[in-house]
């Protein structure tokens, strides 16, 4: 049986819990997971094989074993020693932001000054900030989780699969747009703007499903109670908890995802389906549901639909369109998959 290390200190909780959740039942393989307490508490399956960590203890927790695999979910900070694991040992690093990968010092120098500076600068003294792109260069892996982005360089890890549950009939049509409620990644003004127009009988319900806040929760509050009757907008102006979001993901007819064309990490641009992967990718995946993306987003998915000038109309019929998700994402096929990656990159 071979031994893997999943490691996340960082911030992709939700791509930790898709890793453990496929893995789930594997018989060749022993995963031990290496979490932060910020992870561990947003992870809702651990057993045995959770281990808390952090910058200070992987180095010495990894020390006492042998794995024939270290997988680094997030590289965004902690440089030095992400740095020094990929020197020592067999590595792969998950990659959600291709062109940070590639950043001179220079780049990084410059980035700094560009946002949080306080926050930036101790990246910088104290996390090893100019060492990032040697992380991805020292590494023996680079995995991305869009099939769309893998090269060379970078091979695809699945990880995200259909789940089996019987879907609720709604009496309206339910719309969902997962995802934090913020123009920073997502065109949210283009959203409110559609609804405050929307010209059609049917009874719709709009869900934002994340946490608003500031100019958009304000936004949301003057557009709720300025809605036609057959109109009704739900969200949250709290993080939603993981119970509130598997239910509205259930329940949802079709999934709407006003993704920003462009976008930043560390005053970077990555441009998204290009560079980097929206998770509404994985959403719909996992819910079986099929979803509008704007039409500039480059997919070659069937389930992905560029939106049309008459969105509400188009997502009305969704609906009825079939595509079978369980043939192309059961568990057992992913896994399958996934398992194959592995003995490759162990291999390597």
């Amino acid at each position: 049986m071979k031994r893997i290390a999943y490691i996340e200190i960082d911030t992709h909780a939700e791509i930790a819990q898709a890793f453990m959740n496929v893995m789930e039942g594997a018989q060749d393989y022993c995963v031990d997971y290496y979490f932060s307490k910020k992870i561990k508490d947003q992870i809702t399956k651990a057993d045995e094989r959770v281990f808390l960590s952090d910058n200070s203890m992987i180095l010495d927790q990894l020390k006492t074993q042998n794995y024939d695999l270290i997988i680094i979910g997030t590289v965004h900070r902690f440089f030095n020693t992400f740095w020094a694991i990929a020197k020592k040992y067999n590595t792969a690093v998950i990659t959600h932001n291709l062109n940070f990968t590639k950043a001179s010092k220079l780049d990084l120098i410059k980035s700094v000054f560009k946002g949080d500076l306080i926050y930036r600068l101790k990246l910088w003294w104290k996390e090893g900030l100019l060492y990032a792109a040697r992380v991805y260069e020292e590494s023996k892996s680079l995995v991305v989780l869009d099939e769309a982005l893998i090269s060379d360089r970078h091979q695809f890890l699945p990880i995200f699969y259909t789940r089996s549950f019987d879907k609720t009939e709604n009496e309206n049509l339910v719309i969902v747009i997962p995802g934090g409620v913020s123009q920073k990644r997502r065109d949210y003004n283009h959203i409110f703007k559609t609804i405050q127009e929307i010209g059609t009988d049917k009874n719709c319900e709009f869900v934002f499903l994340g946490k608003a806040k500031g100019d958009e929760l304000k936004q949301l509050e003057d557009l709720s109670s300025n809605l036609s009757s057959n109109t009704k907008v739900t969200y949250f102006s709290e993080r939603v908890s993981a119970g509130d979001f598997e239910e509205w993901m259930r329940r949802a007819d079709v999934l709407w995802c006003p993704i920003q064309q462009e976008t930043a990490f560390f005053s970077i641009k990555e441009v998204y389906g290009h560079t980097k992967m929206t998770g509404n990718l994985g959403d719909a995946i996992a819910y079986g549901k099929m979803a509008v993306f704007p039409n500039n987003y480059p997919s070659k998915l069937n389930f992905i639909f560029p939106e049309k000038e008459n969105v509400i109309e188009q997502l009305s019929e969704l609906p009825n369109t079939y595509f079978d998700f369980q043939k192309s994402y059961a568990k057992e096929e992913v896994q399958k998959r996934l398992e194959k990656l592995l003995k490759s990159l162990i291999s390597a």
